[in-house]
């Protein structure tokens, strides 16, 4: 036996199983330094050494109600007992109840619930159903958006994590580059313009009758928080009518009042054909996802068969676990809670733009904002550009690896920091969270580039 064994803590025994006997997502796998989580509680993780760590990015943008709510540990508990696992071609209780709650919260007459096992099985579903109920085969995406790391999903996103398969990537679909307000420079109203032209001018090309969807995020999100333009959503609309494509918005991490309302798009009044659905909707408790349609694209199936299905589709332990979910929600007021941490985490932001001339711009809806870090201010010159080489990091890297050490769990990506906590937070704890990211700021600002 390793005598080396016998000296390790818990945690370090833990971390060392995990290194030997796991992969680790979207990483190299060596120089790996995970927390080992021993438990969670609303906006804070626990590791083996009881050391708190504050989550300021909600996990993966999914632990909307917070972590450890034990009314969803007593909703499986329960369904369990009854029955853990029948066929999708059973019904329980637990599947009719939620399909017929998120018919209640959708708008219009997304009415159908088809339930995936998380938000790439509910994105690839959708583009499946899209082009066999149109019978056309392109799919019209955005360049800076993701939409999961399955086949058809990553090749719809346009994520830099699709590359290294870029020989392998699906065909048929078609990406547009939609520009954003911190970076363009001919005016607010211009920008609308020049976005919906894009995809004007991107549909005569392709060609209107061989368009099946265009699929968007509600709001964008790993990316960058890239907010669309009022009027935007719209406008696609508008465009999606007039030429018979499917609207097929992403929402799995914009959705469930992320960022103020039940979806992202809802900020624009409109009504999609479809929403793929995941993250929010059991806040990570047990893995499962969604796929909404309305009446009229099910109604293609009534007397053809639906080539849609997954074993684990209306799970009725996860179905019970959405369902209690969704009545968080409401009782605990989560939704109104978010617009109210909007306005107060906005308004610290800020000030923090007075002591931090590293922050170029401050993206946010609801509680999904990003921070932008820059060398210059003057010139918008970013600290780390778009999918930054390793050398091109090195001062975002130490940025990240302050908040770590100061005791906070959030994404840092190329020149972004990410700040999406649970939709539970406190001001007490967005100003908890905030001191850590001013602290870990100071080592940009002795970057920024000095006239």
């Amino acid at each position: 036996m390793d005598t080396a064994l016998d000296t390790r803590t818990e945690s370090q025994q833990i971390v060392q199983d995990n290194l030997d006997y796991t992969l680790f997502s979207w990483s190299k796998q060596k120089g790996q330094n995970p927390l080992a989580i021993k438990y969670a509680e609303g906006v804070y993780l626990y590791d083996y050494d009881d050391n708190r760590v504050i989550d300021f990015s909600s996990g993966l943008m999914n632990v909307n109600i917070g972590h450890g709510n034990q009314r969803i540990t007593e909703a499986v508990m329960k369904q369990m007992q009854e029955v853990a696992y029948v066929t999708p071609s059973c019904v329980t209780k637990a599947r009719g109840e939620l399909g017929k709650k998120l018919a209640e919260i959708c708008p219009g007459d997304l009415n159908k619930a088809f339930f995936t096992l998380c938000g790439a099985t509910s994105i690839e579903n959708a583009l499946k159903l899209a082009r066999i109920s149109t019978g056309r085969h392109k799919i019209i995406t955005r360049y800076q958006s993701y939409h999961g790391a399955s086949y058809g999903a990553a090749s719809a996103g346009g994520d830099p994590r699709k590359l290294p398969m870029d020989s392998q990537q699906a065909p048929n679909f078609v990406h547009i580059d939609i520009p954003y307000g911190y970076r363009w420079e001919y005016g607010e109203e211009n920008l609308l313009k020049e976005c919906l032209q894009r995809f004007e001018r991107t549909i005569a090309f392709e060609g209107p009758g061989n368009i099946a969807a265009i699929l968007l995020e509600g709001a964008s999100g790993s990316s960058g928080c890239f907010t669309y333009p009022k009027g935007f959503l719209k406008g696609i609309r508008k465009l999606c009518d007039q030429h018979g494509i499917l609207l097929i918005m992403d929402e799995v991490m914009s959705g469930f009042g992320r960022t103020g309302k039940w979806f992202g798009f809802e900020h624009e009044d409109i009504v999609p054909d479809m929403i793929c659905m995941a993250k929010g909707l059991t806040c990570g408790y047990l893995p499962f996802g969604c796929l909404m349609v309305t009446d009229r694209i099910a109604s293609k199936f009534d007397d053809a068969m639906l080539p849609l299905g997954l074993t684990y589709s209306a799970h009725p332990v996860c179905c019970a676990a959405a369902l209690e979910t969704l009545k968080i929600y409401e009782d605990e007021n989560l939704i109104e809670n978010t617009r109210a941490m909007e306005r107060y985490l906005n308004g610290r932001i800020e000030e923090l733009k007075k002591q931090h001339p590293s922050i170029g711009d401050w993206r946010n809806q609801g509680l999904l904002g990003c921070l932008e870090i820059v060398k210059d201010r003057s010139t918008r010159e970013a600290m780390a550009p778009f999918n930054a080489k390793p050398d091109e990091m090195v001062v975002m890297n130490k940025v990240a690896a302050k908040i770590r050490e100061l005791g906070m769990y959030t994404f840092v990506r190329w020149n972004y920091v990410f700040i999406a906590p649970p939709l539970c937070v406190t001001k007490e704890q967005i100003d908890e969270g905030l001191a850590i990211i001013s602290e870990a700021l100071k080592i940009a600002d002795a970057n920024v580039l000095r006239g």
